[in-house]
């Protein structure tokens, strides 16, 4: 359902062309980036965490991780993932297709500038099976972006 969704979604901002539904599956960054053809750092990985008893999401390239102090510094506290078992209750979508798309209400989206080295990103698209085709502007503008941060390792 989710996927359905982040594809309506879409195709409401004249975009439904750039969801792609794909055969193979796409719930890791290798598996995105294989079944895709490109590079896993083009991967826009979403990672969904509490901060404060809140669900964010921090959106980074595919070949970064979240630094923990630098983390910290950004939100003052530890970061804490949300338990894999409890993502989709806080985001609304289960683990291996977590967007920043479509999502619970309140839920806050950040871009690591570690994605500004690219032009273009493929983050998921609801589910396991899919991502979409987007323009770092495009993704900046449909993920409702809150703010550039730097919490990736360098």
């Amino acid at each position: 359902m989710a996927y359905e969704q982040v594809r309506d979604y879409f195709e409401g901002q004249g975009l439904g062309d750039r969801v792609l539904r794909l055969t193979d599956a796409s719930d890791t960054v290798e598996h995105a980036a294989q079944a895709i053809g490109c590079e896993p750092a083009m991967i826009a990985k979403t990672l969904s965490f509490l901060v404060d008893g809140e669900p964010i999401l921090v959106v980074m390239a595919g070949d970064q991780k979240a630094d923990n102090r630098k983390f910290k510094q950004e939100f003052g506290t530890r970061p804490r993932m949300i338990k894999y078992d409890e993502v989709e209750s806080y985001i609304g979508h289960a683990p291996g297709g977590v967007c920043p798309f479509a999502v619970k209400a309140g839920v806050k989206t950040y871009l690591d500038t570690s994605l500004k080295r690219f032009t273009d990103v493929y983050p998921a698209a609801g589910d396991g099976n899919s991502a979409v085709h987007l323009t770092i502007a495009e993704l900046e503008e449909h993920a409702h972006n809150q703010a550039w941060i730097d919490v990736s390792k360098s």
